[in-house]
């Protein structure tokens, strides 16, 4: 099923600010709220929907890329976008601060600075960046590509805890399980007080009594991962898709970074990429040109035979309409632009120039007199300023 536009979503112009569209967001999550509908399936999807939308939205590089190329603009795997597999806890994890406000807390004890421990704050891993090389055909189409990432994945051992038993943990004497420290410093205004991550537990509230063996309480080892990644059909040079989720695993638990695929193109042998245009450059003989006829020309899904019209002059454009590359996340395709060329040979023999000579005698191979259009001159100006 094809995805809401994010803006619908959330109910917003867009041109919404980020207060307008921080707003918004609340108010749907509010509204569909799995505390409020409990059991309602559809409520908790929307509720879903709502997170994904403000993930995006709330990114002003993500929005960007969303604004320019939809859906499409932050691919990832098997045709999911931004937000995939995001769940109820990931929500609260990511977003949860946003309630406080309304009093409501992190409704089911789990917050950005939360976890069902209390005040103890989830970590993030890191984004991790690939580049894909992509041919032209590969392009035209979009294609499927497994790519084999080195990266920080979950320890197998503890399960990403960190700890080796599900007893090693202890409150940390530091914050008391709060996860942060408030300072408090004298100055010439008076007191002032700064709350900041507790140094001791790095804000997770709890430290480790009997870290893992494998991973040193860290929750995280180094590995590899095979992950599918969907490129649509159309993307261009230096496009960047996101896999949420498939960055690095973090530290004992927290929320996974995400995967920038980065697209990279290789060039084609025969065809030159210009937008979602193909350019051609198509040699024709003399002979050719003066006479006509059928030769044939590359495209991106093969060779097709075109007409060649008696007396083409060089430097004629021959449009192909359709059959250049599609645009992201549309139906619409570019075309194929022929450029045609007369190749004027070097090495003749007597009779070839004889014959020549002869042809060169009657008034139809006499070239026009130059054209004394302005517009004519002002290109060649233009050419060599």
């Amino acid at each position: 099923m094809a995805k809401r536009d994010y803006y619908e979503i959330l109910e917003v112009p867009r041109n919404a600010s980020q207060e307008e569209i921080k707003k918004a967001y609340r108010k749907q999550a509010l509204k569909y709220h799995p505390d409020r509908n409990p059991g309602n399936k559809e409520a908790e999807e929307k509720f879903k929907e709502a997170a994904e939308a403000y993930e995006v939205l709330s990114d002003e590089q993500k929005r960007a890329r969303y604004d320019q190329f939809g859906h499409a603009g932050l691919g990832g795997a098997s045709g999911d976008f931004s937000g995939q597999g995001m769940t109820i806890e990931d929500i609260f994890a990511q977003f949860g601060d946003i309630f406080n406000d309304f009093g409501f807390g992190g409704f089911g004890g789990f917050t950005s600075r939360s976890r069902s421990g209390g005040g103890q704050r989830l970590s993030r891993g890191s984004n991790l960046r690939v580049k894909v090389k992509l041919t032209l055909e590969e392009i035209n189409k979009g294609i499927e590509k497994k790519l084999k990432v080195s990266k920080y994945v979950t320890c197998d051992a503890c399960s990403g805890t960190g700890a080796s038993g599900g007893n090693a943990y202890s409150t940390c004497s530091t914050c008391r399980g709060s996860g942060h420290v408030t300072r408090v410093t004298n100055t010439f205004l008076g007191q002032m007080s700064t709350t900041q991550v507790c140094p001791s537990c790095d804000g997770e509230g709890r430290v480790i009594t009997s870290k893992c063996h494998k991973c040193g309480g860290e929750g995280v080892i180094r590995g590899q991962e095979v992950i599918p990644v969907r490129i649509p059909a159309g993307v261009a040079e230096g496009m960047q898709l996101s896999v949420s989720g498939k960055g690095n695993a973090a530290r004992r638990g927290g929320i996974n970074g995400d995967l920038l695929v980065i697209i990279e193109e290789e060039k084609h042998p025969e065809l030159i990429r210009e937008g979602n245009d193909l350019l051609y450059n198509l040699n024709l003989s003399f002979a050719q040109a003066v006479l006509g006829g059928q030769v044939e020309v590359p495209t991106i899904d093969g060779k097709v035979k075109i007409k060649i019209e008696p007396g083409t002059q060089p430097g004629k454009i021959l449009r192909l309409r359709g059959k250049g590359l599609p645009e992201v996340n549309s139906y619409g395709h570019g075309d194929l632009l022929v450029s045609v060329n007369v190749w004027v040979p070097k090495n003749l023999s007597k009779e070839e120039k004889r014959i020549l000579e002869k042809l060169d005698e009657s008034p139809n191979f006499k070239p026009p007199k130059g054209s004394s259009d302005n517009a004519f001159f002002d290109r060649m100006r233009n050419y060599f300023e």
